[in-house]
């Protein structure tokens, strides 16, 4: 089957569309089908890979490849990208990695256009069974796969000697304040559990400020932004994952991560982040810095529960592999090609 890939972002852009596109199709070729991704985003260094990479193609190259390919595949609806469809009829499906609205729930020009042209597609994909049920069509739900090569279990969860790991952009959307009042609030109940902090962003001189306010320096480390390799390197030193988002999570990606690499996952329970969290660890309401305290406790003071969530996740894991997930994609566009 000769698929054409259209992801306006791809490596060596770092985001979660990205990062997912790029294993999917990597996947894909894997399984036998040949892949061509057409993107917008420069690589001055040339990176090689098992599939061809068209960047800011000229519009003539870009309707060949459409002509050429069995089925397009946008990661999630591009309007910049939908015109070769006008003028060849190529059969095309969406994987649909998060909600078509603004931050505040409205609807714009540009969100109301991409709701429009979705019935044109012949097939829906949501990387959670809450993105689905947010698109105006019928969709399948086919959860995002995690590295199972880069993020693995090293060492035994009760041999860990750090505690509580956050993974991700310091943004107010995705809640460390709050963790970090949680963590205060603990200490109050006399559990004192340790902090790592990966990623950067705009939050961080704030966050720095507010564990100095709490008295937290020698609970708390940020470590700034990591290759993924590092990143699996730390979270098999921790025990507890946590992800106190704010918002809605589409799915969380780094959920399965962390459980593959042997942490206790907390996460705020909206959206899809409790699909990706699954039977692997615990959720609470967002925004919710008490339930979140009380989750944090409740693992701290039973090991035993943290057995039996690490435990359960096994089964998660092994249906969240690349090749898994890359194989119920292909027999998806194999019945709607």
């Amino acid at each position: 089957m000769r698929i054409l890939i259209y992801s306006p972002q791809f490596s060596p852009q770092v985001g979660g569309v990205e990062v997912v596109t790029e294993q999917l199709a990597r996947a894909w070729v894997a399984l036998g089908a040949t892949v061509v991704v057409l993107c917008h985003t420069p690589d001055p260094q040339g990176q090689q890979y098992p599939f061809a990479v068209l960047r800011n193609p000229h519009p003539w190259r870009w309707l060949r490849a459409v002509q050429w390919c069995d089925l397009v595949v946008y990661s999630c609806i591009s309007l910049k990208g939908l015109w070769p469809l006008l003028l060849t009829g190529k059969p095309w499906a969406a994987i649909h990695h998060t909600w078509y609205r603004r931050p505040d729930g409205s609807l714009g020009w540009p969100e109301r256009l991409k709701l429009a042209v979705m019935p044109w597609a012949r097939l829906h994909i949501g990387v959670s069974g809450a993105i689905a049920a947010h698109l105006p069509v019928p969709a399948r739900v086919i959860e995002n796969p995690y590295a199972d090569d880069v993020f693995y279990q090293i060492s035994p969860p009760g041999e860990r000697s750090q505690t509580l790991i956050f993974v991700g952009r310091l943004v107010s959307d995705k809640g460390v304040d709050l963790l970090i009042t949680a963590l205060a609030n603990l200490g109050q109940r006399g559990l004192h559990p340790d902090l790592t902090i990966i990623g950067a962003g705009p939050e961080l001189p704030h966050l720095q400020n507010q564990v100095i306010t709490a008295g937290l320096q020698s609970q708390v480390q940020f470590l700034g932004e990591l290759p993924p390799q590092a990143v699996a390197a730390q979270l098999n030193q921790h025990q507890i994952l946590i992800i106190p988002s704010r918002w809605q999570e589409p799915f969380g990606i780094v959920a399965l991560e962390g459980m593959a690499c042997g942490c206790v996952v907390i996460g705020s329970a909206g959206g899809g982040l409790k699909d990706a969290i699954g039977p692997g660890g615990m959720t609470f309401p967002n925004g919710d810095v008490i339930q979140l305290e009380e989750a944090i406790a409740t693992l701290l003071t039973q090991p035993h529960t943290r057995t039996q969530y690490h435990q359960a996740a096994q089964s998660h894991l092994q249906a969240h592999r690349r090749q898994a997930i890359a194989h119920q994609y292909l027999q998806a566009f194999q019945e709607h090609r």
